[in-house]
């Protein structure tokens, strides 16, 4: 072999040299990097259960908290308004990452004895706490970004006229507490809203525009 193509193809070699090294030093980086990466994958991997079970444990006992003051809430008014020993409990267990929560009505001194929240008192719990858990989620929202106002529509239907009266003075005094306006519609006696509320209208049949509305206080 002539000396001249020897040396050229020495020196091709040698540029072959130097870009293979220049890729090995690429790749020997890259695979330290990967390493490193995944060292980080593996440590979180081991750290996700616990910090999974920690932050349940946390949102349970924040959300545990919230829940006994309204069990407390609840539990008053259901003894004001129906005037029975009534306790407002809640089972509340985590499924799929989420706080579920079951309210319950238990007769006080008969522990095993759990009312039904959907038909107890003919529908009268069912009024009660759907009122009471309205005025509370609503009391928790940004005062700057919703406007304190709550429709009761027919709320007050499975209560017996009777329990109307305690029933607007409870949830009146907790709107004013609240700072909150309410706007209840119900086909209940007039009279009965007469201690409570500050404005009463009556839904009026008119022969020539179907309907009238009348101011009676």
């Amino acid at each position: 072999m002539p000396f001249e193509q020897a040396r050229g193809e020495l020196r091709e070699a040698e540029r072959r040299l130097d870009r293979l090294s220049a890729l090995a030093e690429t790749l020997h980086g890259e695979h330290g990097r990967v390493r490193e990466s995944l060292g980080g994958v593996r440590d979180f991997l081991t750290l996700a259960p616990k910090a999974r079970d920690t932050l349940e444990e946390l949102s349970t006992a924040l959300f545990g908290k919230i829940l006994d003051e309204v069990e407390a809430n609840l539990t008053h008014a259901i003894r004001e308004i129906l005037g029975q020993d009534r306790v407002v409990t809640t089972l509340r267990e985590v499924k799929n990452n989420r706080l579920q929560i079951q309210f319950q009505i238990r007769n006080q001194g008969k522990e095993d004895e759990i009312e039904d929240i959907m038909t107890g008192q003919g529908g009268s719990v069912c009024n009660i706490l759907s009122v009471g858990l309205r005025l509370i989620a609503l009391s928790q929202l940004p005062e700057e970004q919703h406007r304190p106002f709550l429709v009761l529509d027919e709320q007050d239907c499975w209560l017996k006229p009777a329990l109307i009266p305690k029933f607007m003075k409870l949830i009146g005094e907790i709107a004013d507490r609240l700072e909150l306006q309410l706007l209840v519609i119900s086909h209940h006696p007039l009279d009965l809203f007469a201690g409570s509320a500050q404005r009463i209208f009556e839904l009026v049949p008119d022969r020539e525009r179907g309907a009238i509305i009348k101011q009676v206080k």
